[in-house]
């Protein structure tokens, strides 16, 4: 299996998503190989998930206040909290054929590879479906999926940092599943690197990179420029847009 490989890049949160969007149709129309990417969010940033409504799952006053971008992502899954130090995030979009066809399955063969990743730091995870990555009963890692016209697109969080005050603080707690005041519900639940191992951060990239490269015909690439045109315009048509974000 061949793929385009782009390493870590910094942008903000409309042009992530839209990135990922392009990508996708791209792949689809075989504009582009396979691609894998690293990236993180600047500023730090909340997205949610395609079905979800950003009233009901993020403190949006809070976030306007403290200068937190708000996206929608076309995958599902819930709302999460990008940090710019504290994470890395990952996207495979690749045909449906290189992966099972049974959702789970697809989720479990991506996250091996996130799994390996962390074992050459010292830390043991293990897949824990549908779509998330533990250490020691925490969620280090989550992932959410979508797919269109035979094109598989997966995106997902490795943290590295976590900043349990500020999550707590953005994200509505659901008070009707976490009796614990949220800060505690967060530290219970949510893990990171830096706690089972002290590995750097550019140290957690080389060893992720290292992972999802293993097997496949890898091609270390940059954004074309024709991409990050069609990006910029999706990110300020679409993803910037409140009809987009606050559709629900």
């Amino acid at each position: 299996m061949k793929y385009r490989f782009i390493r870590v890049k910094e942008f903000d949160a409309f042009m992530n998503m839209a990135l990922d969007e392009v990508i996708l149709e791209r792949v689809i129309q075989e504009k582009a190989l396979p691609t894998i990417r690293f990236f993180t969010w600047k500023p730090s940033s909340v997205s949610i998930g395609n079905f979800q409504g950003a009233e009901q799952e993020v403190n949006v006053d809070v976030c306007r206040k403290e200068g937190i971008s708000i996206v929608r992502r076309i995958t599902g899954g819930g709302s999460v909290y990008h940090d710019n130090k504290g994470e890395i995030t990952y996207s495979v979009i690749a045909p449906e054929e290189f992966f099972s066809k049974d959702i789970v399955k697809s989720y479990e063969e991506i996250c091996t590879w996130i799994i390996r990743g962390l074992e050459k730091l010292g830390v043991k995870a293990v897949f824990k479906p549908i779509n998330d990555v533990h250490v020691q009963g925490r969620k280090i890692s989550g992932s959410a999926q979508t797919r269109r016209k035979g094109v598989l697109l997966q995106h997902g969080t490795i943290l590295y940092d976590a900043d349990n005050e500020r999550i707590a603080l953005l994200l509505k707690g659901r008070t009707d599943k976490y009796n614990e005041k949220l800060t505690r519900s967060v530290k219970k639940r949510i893990t990171c690197v830096k706690e089972h191992c002290n590995a750097t951060k550019e140290e957690l990239i080389s060893a992720l990179e290292e992972s999802f490269s293993k097997g496949k015909e890898i091609v270390i690439s940059d954004y074309e420029e024709e991409e990050l045109r069609e990006a910029q315009t999706l990110a300020s048509e679409k993803y910037s847009k409140n009809e987009w974000n606050y559709k629900r």
